[in-house]
C-alpha cells in the first residue's frame, strides 16, 4: 500500500461535473489499494471574485478579515468534493487548513508554513477514510486564519506529503506536465518525462507552472513531485533528484524557456552613494512583504550618487511606491521613475554552469529577433532578461528556436 497526495487546482473542479470527475479519480486510486489525502484549492475564479467583492465594501480591506474572507473558497470545494465521494459509497472527510494541522507565522496573504502536524489526517488515513484538505491556508500561532498566498494549495499539498512521508505528491491541473515552454505560446513545445529539483525551481522562478515554494519544499525533503492533467489520462512530469549520468551532449542542452508577463521596473534615481543606503531602501520593501527580483546599481563618475534598478511585480508596483516615497530625507534621493509594462524571459539549464556561451548566444538570438534587454540577471543555472511585455512571447518562441527546443530530446 502507497500513501499519496493529490493536489486539485481550481479549473479541476470549476463545476459540479468536473468535481464529480475527481471524486472519480480520487476512487479508482483507493480502490488499487493505496492510501491517499486531496488537498483541492477554490473552484475556479472563486479567490478573485471573494477579492472584488470584499472591495466593494472597502477600497482597502484588513488583512485579517481578507484573508478569513478567502479561506472560505477552499472549504466550498472540499465540502463538495467530499460530497461527491460519499455519494459513490466512499467514506470521506473534509478538513480545512488549520483542522488538517497546517500552521503558520502571522503574514497575511502571504503566509509561510512553519509546522504540519499530521496526526489528524493520520487518525483519518487509519481509520480507511479519505481526507480532503482545503489547500492554501494554515493557522497562526494566535488561531488566526491565514492564506498562502500565489501558488499556496501546491505548497499545502508538499508539505503534507513530506510531514505524511508520502510516497509521492501529484499535482493535477489543466496541463499535461512541465514542457520546453509555454505551449499555449510555442505550439512545438515538448512535454519533459522528469526533470530535476534545481532545474525546475529556477523554472518555476522564471514563470513555469509550478510555484517555487513547493519545489523548495520538495528538494528539501525528496517529496517526488508529479504533475499532469486532470482532463486527460495523460502521462505527465516527473520532478525528483535526478542523478547526473545523461549523456555529454544532453548534459549540455538548454532545459526550458520560462517568462513572465507581470514585471515591473522602479528606479530611485540621485540616491547618496554611502554605506547602508540599498539596506535603508530593500529593508522596507521586505518588511512591507514585496518582493523583489532583479536588482542593478549604477554608481555616479564622481561617486557620489547612484541610480538603483529593481522589478517587482506589478501588482506590488503600487505599494512598493508607496513605501518608498517616505524614504526621501532618509536616503537623499532624487526622482523615482517606474514602468510597469515589462515582462522577463529566462533561459534554464543545468549545463550552463561549466559550459560558456549561453549568455552571449541568448543575447544574439533576441538581438537578431529586434527585442532589447532593459536589464539582465543571472544564476548558476539560469539567464533571465527584462523585456518589453509585448515582446513577451516572441522572445520565447525565438529562444525556443534558436537554442534547438524544438527538435526532438
Amino acid at each position: 500500500m502507497a500513501l499519496y497526495v493529490h493536489k486539485y487546482g481550481g479549473s479541476s473542479v470549476a463545476d459540479a461535473d468536473k468535481i464529480v470527475n475527481v471524486a472519480r479519480r480520487i476512487a479508482a486510486v483507493h480502490d488499487q489499494g493505496h492510501q491517499i489525502v486531496t488537498v483541492v484549492s477554490a473552484m475556479g475564479g472563486t479567490t478573485d471574485e471573494l477579492i472584488d467583492l470584499a472591495r466593494t465594501v472597502s477600497n482597502e480591506p484588513d488583512p485579517r478579515e481578507l484573508d478569513f474572507l478567502l479561506s472560505t473558497g477552499e472549504l466550498v470545494s472540499i465540502t463538495l468534493l467530499s460530497m461527491a465521494l460519499r455519494s459513490l459509497g466512499y467514506d470521506a472527510i473534509s478538513l480545512s487548513g488549520p483542522q488538517a494541522g497546517i500552521r503558520t507565522d502571522n503574514s497575511y496573504g502571504r503566509a509561510r508554513i512553519s509546522q504540519v502536524d499530521p496526526d489528524r489526517i493520520s487518525r483519518e488515513l487509519d481509520a480507511g477514510r479519505l481526507v480532503i484538505v482545503a489547500g492554501f491556508q494554515g493557522l497562526t500561532p494566535d488561531d488566526d486564519v491565514t492564506t498562502l498566498g500565489r501558488g499556496g494549495s501546491d505548497t499545502t499539498a508538499v508539505a503534507l506529503a513530506a510531514a505524511l512521508g508520502a510516497d509521492r505528491c501529484d499535482i493535477y491541473t489543466d496541463v499535461e506536465g512541465i514542457y520546453t515552454a509555454d505551449p499555449r505560446v510555442v505550439a512545438n513545445a515538448s512535454k519533459m518525462p522528469e526533470v530535476g529539483y534545481e532545474e525546475m525551481l529556477e523554472l518555476a522562478a522564471a514563470g513555469a507552472k509550478m510555484h517555487p515554494r513547493s519545489i523548495e519544499l520538495g528538494a528539501a525533503y525528496n517529496v517526488p513531485i508529479y504533475v499532469a492533467s486532470s482532463f486527460v489520462d495523460a502521462t505527465g512530469t516527473l520532478i525528483r533528484q535526478v542523478s547526473d549520468d545523461r549523456q555529454m551532449e544532453d548534459r549540455i542542452k538548454v532545459t526550458g524557456i520560462a517568462y513572465q508577463s507581470n514585471v515591473a521596473k522602479v528606479t530611485v534615481c540621485g540616491v547618496a552613494d554611502r554605506p547602508g543606503v540599498a539596506a535603508g531602501l530593500f529593508e522596507p520593501l521586505s518588511e512591507a512583504g514585496i518582493n523583489v527580483d532583479t536588482i542593478v546599481q549604477n554608481t555616479s563618475a564622481d561617486r557620489t550618487t547612484t541610480d538603483i534598478s529593481f522589478t517587482v511585480t506589478t501588482d506590488d508596483l503600487p505599494r512598493a511606491l508607496r513605501v518608498i516615497a517616505p524614504l526621501e530625507t532618509a536616503l537623499g534621493m532624487g526622482q523615482v521613475i517606474s514602468d510597469p509594462t515589462l515582462a522577463s524571459v529566462s533561459v534554464v539549464g543545468s549545463g550552463m554552469q561549466n559550459t560558456p556561451g549561453y549568455a552571449s548566444r541568448m543575447f544574439r538570438i533576441l538581438a537578431d529577433g529586434g527585442i532589447n534587454i532593459d536589464m539582465i540577471t543571472t544564476s548558476e543555472i539560469r539567464i533571465s532578461c527584462i523585456i518589453s511585455r509585448d515582446q513577451a512571447q516572441e522572445a520565447v518562441r525565438l529562444l525556443h528556436q534558436g537554442f534547438e527546443l524544438d527538435k526532438s530530446r
